[in-house]
Order: C-alpha cells, then sequence, then structure tokens
C-alpha cells in the first residue's frame, strides 16, 4: 500500500497534509536506520514529532495550524489545568503519545556523547531508540483513525517501509541486484526484502538470481529449514521473509543494501 492509499484510510479525520508529512517522514527514519545513516535519523526525529504533534492538537482541539509549535500543541493535550475542551478518542492515548512526542523532540538535543564501547556508539543507539517511539506513535494514530478492518493496520506498517533498495535495480519487470559480492543466502534475501509483502514465486526468482537453478534451490531449502526459518513458503505459493529474516537483512547484511 503506497502512502497516498494510506492516508486516505485515515483522512478524514486527520487532515490530509500533515497525515501524508507524517507517514513521509516515518518511512525516511526507517530507510535512514536500515541503510546505517544514524546522525540524520535522530535529527529527522524532529521534524516527525513536529508533525505529529500538530495532528495530535488538531484531533483534540478541532483547530487545523501547520505552523503551531510542539511545545504549544503539546500543553494544548496534557492540559496540566484540566482547562481545555478535549476531542482525541482517548484521552490516556493522547497523554502517552505527548510523552513519546517530546522525548523525541528534546532527546537528541540533550543527549551527551556517550560511547558504550567501539563498535556500539551513542548514535546507533539513539537511532535505535527515536526509530521504536516514532514506530509506536505511528501504529497508535492508525490504530485510533484507521477506517476500515483495524487487523490490517501492522501488516499495512510493514508494507509502506518496504521501500527500494538501492542495490536493487527494476528493470523489465524484474529485479536485479547490482552488487557482485553477495552470496546466493544474501542475494535471495536482498530480493525478498525488495518484494515486500508481495513475495515473489519460485519463477520469479529463479530469473532474477543471478544464481544457477540447483544454488537457487538449496539456499531456498537452507533458508526455509529449522534451524534458520528465514523464509516461508505460502500457500499461494510465493516466498516471503520471515522476521527471522527480516532482522538479518538489517542487522547482517545491511551493507549489501547499498550498490558498490
Amino acid at each position: 500500500m503506497h502512502i497516498d492509499s494510506l492516508v486516505a484510510r485515515v483522512s478524514p479525520p486527520l487532515d490530509c497534509s500533515l497525515a501524508t508529512a507524517l507517514l513521509t517522514e516515518f518511512v525516511d527514519l526507517e530507510r535512514r536506520f536500515v541503510l546505517g545513516d544514524w546522525e540524520p535519523a535522530t535529527l529527522n526525529g524532529g521534524q516527525f514529532a513536529e508533525v505529529a504533534s500538530r495532528i495530535i492538537y488538531h484531533i483534540d482541539s478541532g483547530t487545523l495550524n501547520a505552523r503551531k509549535g510542539l511545545a504549544s500543541c503539546l500543553t494544548y493535550v496534557e492540559d496540566a489545568g484540566d482547562s481545555n475542551k478535549h476531542s482525541f478518542p482517548n484521552r490516556p492515548s493522547a497523554r502517552h503519545l505527548c510523552k513519546a512526542l517530546l522525548l523525541i523532540y528534546k532527546f537528541r538535543s540533550q543527549r551527551g556523547a556517550i560511547h558504550i564501547d567501539p563498535n556500539h556508539t551513542a548514535n546507533e543507539l539513539d537511532s535505535t531508540l527515536i526509530l521504536s517511539l516514532s514506530r509506536w506513535v505511528v501504529s497508535e494514530i492508525l490504530r485510533t483513525f484507521w477506517n476500515g478492518n483495524r487487523s490490517e493496520v501492522a501488516q499495512t506498517i510493514r508494507a509502506i517501509v518496504r521501500y527500494p533498495i538501492p542495490s536493487v535495480f527494476e528493470i523489465d519487470g524484474r529485479s536485479v541486484v547490482l552488487r557482485t559480492d553477495c552470496t546466493a543466502e544474501e542475494e535471495i534475501l536482498l530480493l525478498l526484502h525488495n518484494a515486500g509483502e508481495a513475495g515473489l514465486s519460485r519463477a520469479e526468482i529463479g530469473r532474477t538470481a543471478m544464481k544457477s537453478t540447483s544454488a537457487v534451490t538449496k539456499t531456498l531449502s537452507s533458508l526455509r529449514s529449522p534451524a534458520k526459518r528465514q523464509v516461508v513458503k505460502r500457500d499461494d505459493g510465493q516466498f516471503s521473509l520471515t522476521p527471522n529474516g527480516t532482522k538479518r537483512v538489517h542487522e547482517e547484511i545491511s551493507e549489501r543494501l547499498l550498490p558498490t
């Protein structure tokens, strides 16, 4: 599902332009994080928080203000003096959202340059926190305002963060991994990650993977094995990544996401 289609499921009541901006910022945060671009991910979290605060303020107050500052938005919604009129469907949820957004917004500027060890920098830890909070904020907003079956929300979030991988080139209806240093497992994992929720058929994998037929068959069997469980064959015959497979792409072969 593209961002425009997703926005249509929550707008109204959300303002279309604000909802579009929120999801665009969120997808960019996800993209930068997976590619290991830690610094911009933490800095751009502030832009995400500003947009989200305006959405919550608009729903809660009934006033649309695309320029209102985060602090003013959150102060109105949190309403320490309990003097404002509130229209957000779930008052506790609105307050939790405010706390999450304030942490996203303030965390980077108030965070010291602390390093746990040479291989795990504060920037990576900061980005992980910012992304986790942003995912929760988006999920909470979608769950609250989704027009339709709410069981689709989790699947939809997974779909919108499936962006084209830079190392995968699309041509003539097929995908080609541009890197020449990938093992058969790495190439198939990249192709399936790029395919997203739709997955790929065995024929499509054989046509797109630059590996021998026997290597593809052996690799798929290994990735589906009880020891790995990184790929699953669905009832419709399509192959898709499992959460184990996605985790491996993000944590072990993230450098393969970029072209050489």
